[in-house]
């Protein structure tokens, strides 16, 4: 008789013992009842205990035969002339075979069987959260922008609904020399104001989540809490730079400030003469620039701009200072509407932020059908007004396209 058969009489012999003492625990305890009335909690144990054996048993029966039976197909399609030395007995296969290596020891003491299940899982109709996949650590975010523009921008606060203040819109010098009681009198300069409102505008989005996972994952909820504060930063700089100021938008910097003009042309203009150019042009309007806006793309270009012997001209590899182009900031951007331009400016003195109600993330469950449905809705905003005290601090221009 083969080793594989030996076990499978034995475990066959082990469910008819169990199935024979499963029918007498019964028949036993349908007497009682009937005598009784009822059942002892003890029999009713002990009833529970067989029934869950003799269940078992029998499962671990039909996972036995039919795995010796897929043994048994695969042991026949082997090739016939492989030599007996070199081919392993069906017998020796199955007894090597860890499942049934696990059946053998759950029959010794009367241990309970353990129904192996390894191959069940690899089915594509296992259902959901049968086996669970592993989890790597951590959120994979989305890349950010770097925002650095609102720090070239003179900070400030307010209590109030809008901004009011009062700009020199013009200033005719007639300073001349003149004599002792001159007899035209003295000349007279003229300084023109104009007062300007500036309304505090609100910037917000909202999110919807369910209570439980922002309750159950705390890592998630700081996730959320930094990406909405991420996206009103985003818009925010947006505004700064482009706001159109119709309706809710600020008035933004672009759109008021100078046009680029060129006071004269160097030979071999490059996009590092431009940028000179623009702050010579911020100078003769006796506002000195303070700081650069451009493209990642185009800061690129510049730092890569090569000498006649393969000498970088202002980038330097090795270099881990800030970006600096004639001794300004360089503040770069990834705002689209950027790629080909800068903004050169003296952002402190021609501009300044106001914030009324700083960025901030509120929580709450009694928004619409929240508290009925266990969700909560997530609001974070900010009040700030954008003060462009002197339009022409500014100079707006397209960088001039390489020669081909």
């Amino acid at each position: 008789m083969s080793e594989s058969q030996e076990l499978l009489n034995k475990f066959s012999s082990e469910l008819k013992l169990a199935s024979s003492a499963f029918s007498a625990q019964a028949e036993s305890a349908l007497a009682e009842a009937k005598k009784a009335g009822t059942l002892s909690a003890e029999t009713k144990s002990s009833v529970d205990e067989m029934a869950m054996k003799f269940n078992t048993l029998t499962e671990a029966e039909k996972q036995l035969k039919s795995q010796l039976g897929e043994l048994e197909q695969e042991f026949a399609r082997m090739p016939a002339q492989s030599s007996a030395g070199s081919r392993e007995s069906l017998g020796s296969t199955v007894v090597k075979s860890e499942a049934l290596a696990e059946f053998a020891k759950s029959l010794q003491g009367n241990r309970r069987v353990s129904i192996p299940v390894n191959a069940a899982l690899l089915s594509t109709d296992v259902a959901e959260g049968v086996v669970e996949p592993q989890r790597l650590p951590g959120i994979d975010v989305a890349p950010k922008q770097r925002l650095f523009i609102r720090d070239l921008i003179a900070p400030g606060r307010t209590t109030s609904p809008a901004i009011f203040w009062v700009q020199q819109t013009g200033f005719t010098n007639n300073a001349a020399p003149v004599g002792e009681n001159p007899a035209g009198g003295k000349p007279y300069s003229e300084i023109t104001f104009d007062t300007k409102i500036t309304p505090v505008t609100t910037i917000a989005h909202m999110f919807k989540a369910s209570k439980q996972i922002l309750d159950d994952f705390a890592q998630l909820q700081s996730t959320v809490d930094a990406e909405m504060r991420y996206g009103l930063k985003y818009v925010e700089e947006a505004q700064i730079l482009f706001g159109d100021g119709i309706g809710v938008n600020l008035s933004g910097i672009v759109p008021q400030a100078s046009a680029y003009s060129a006071a004269f042309t160097p030979d071999a203009m490059t996009q590092i003469d431009e940028l000179r150019l623009a702050m010579l042009q911020a100078q003769l309007a006796r506002l000195p620039a303070s700081g650069h806006i451009l493209h990642f793309m185009d800061w690129a270009k510049i730092e890569l701009n090569k000498d006649t012997l393969g000498r970088y001209i202002i980038g330097n590899p090795m270099n881990l200072a800030s970006p600096s182009l004639w001794g300004l900031p360089v503040v770069a951007t990834e705002i689209a509407a950027f790629q080909g331009k800068f903004l050169t400016g003296a952002f402190q003195t021609g501009a300044q932020i106001f914030d009324r109600e700083e960025a901030n993330v509120v929580i709450s469950t009694e928004n619409a059908d929240d508290f009925e449905k266990n969700m909560i809705s997530i609001r974070c905003e900010e009040r700030l007004a954008l003060a462009v005290k002197r339009p022409e601090a500014f100079i707006f221009g397209t960088f001039t396209p390489p020669a081909p």
